[in-house]
């Protein structure tokens, strides 16, 4: 039994030029739409989660509350659920599956929305990391209907910054024997290991390890327990193919990267009409709040929120504490009031 619908795009044409003959978009849904079919909301999945992984920001007495609206949060190609090089079948399968956008993710989902549910207008646009990325594409690419965005540490496009750090990522997942250009016959257990280890000085930040808060706040019993656990442990359930599949989509990110902003990205930020309210995390070494701060200075109608938290990167996520979890729903219920 699975807890997730599947909608059907049959042949889609990407960005990469490449067409895939049948591609999918898995999703889940939350709430009733209502007769108007004004109370829906989209709320896109992050690199490597699922639906169930944006579950924690939803729930009755929340912003996102199920009685009032209708949640739809699509999978992100590559993440396992919807189209990805694990689950597609050949000759796009594994090492083969193409390269896809997150212009591409956005335009799927925009389908999913208008075509399955016949919606013309969305309340609000909101995610997490990649799932930010992706609310900045749907203003940009679908200002007229987007009214309203939340990106939580997320940017409009991947800085170079974030680009070497991801290219670090890689590089133990591509140079373990077993990976095999992405035709392996067994998980590189070896190269998805040592890539959480790159990943564990960057998701969380300097003062959080200083003050021991993975020991303090989260339970674990040393520094290395944590980075088995909570890093090594995530990474393993993983498929590494996916895994490679979102870290480009990721690099690619850039809300310019298409013909309609043709490469201009002030442009693109500019053509964001939706009223914003744009949440960096302040110690972010993904997202830092310097280039959301740039962001909302090029669009007309967004404010500045930055989450004033020492959690980093996961201030903004599922393992975030109670308090950044509460400054996240407050702000999710006033922009919804505006």
């Amino acid at each position: 039994m699975t807890d997730f619908e599947t909608f059907s795009l049959g042949r889609v044409a990407l960005q990469s030029g490449a067409t895939m003959p049948d591609m999918r978009l898995s999703y889940k849904t939350y709430g009733q739409l209502n007769a108007t079919r004004d109370n829906a909301i989209v709320y896109p999945t992050f690199y490597s989660g699922s639906h169930v992984d944006n579950e924690w920001l939803i729930g009755e007495h929340m912003g996102l509350d199920p009685r009032e609206y209708f949640i739809i949060v699509p999978n992100m190609f590559g993440n396992g659920v919807s189209s990805s090089p694990s689950n597609n079948p050949p000759p796009y399968d594994r090492g083969r599956f193409p390269h896809v956008t997150l212009y591409d993710n956005v335009a799927m989902q925009h389908r999913l929305v208008t075509e399955k549910f016949g919606i013309e207008s969305l309340k609000l646009v909101t995610g997490w990391s990649m799932g930010a990325m992706q609310a900045f594409h749907w203003a940009a690419m679908y200002p007229r209907m987007v009214e309203r965005i939340l990106p939580i540490c997320g940017a409009a496009r991947c800085s170079r910054h974030n680009f070497v750090f991801i290219e670090g990522l890689k590089a133990p997942l591509l140079l373990d024997p077993e990976f095999k250009d992405g035709f392996y016959d067994a998980p590189p257990t070896r190269g998805m290991r040592a890539a959480a280890r790159v990943f564990v000085g960057w998701g969380f930040s300097q003062a959080f390890l200083r003050q021991r808060l993975d020991m303090e706040a989260m339970g674990y019993g040393s520094l290395e327990d944590f980075i088995i656990q909570f890093w090594e442990g995530d990474f393993l359930k993983k498929d590494a193919n996916n895994i490679l599949s979102m870290m480009w989509s990721w690099q690619h990110g850039d809300i310019s990267a298409n013909s309609l902003h043709q490469g201009n990205f002030d442009r693109a930020l500019g053509s964001i009409t939706a009223k914003a309210i744009v949440m960096p995390g302040r110690t972010d070494l993904y997202f830092p709040p310097e280039d959301s701060e740039y962001e909302v200075s090029k669009m007309p109608n967004a404010q500045l929120r930055p989450i004033e938290s020492v959690w980093g990167h996961f201030a903004g996520g599922p393992a975030a504490n109670a308090v950044d979890v509460k400054f996240i729903d407050n702000a999710v219920r006033e922009i919804l009031a505006m």
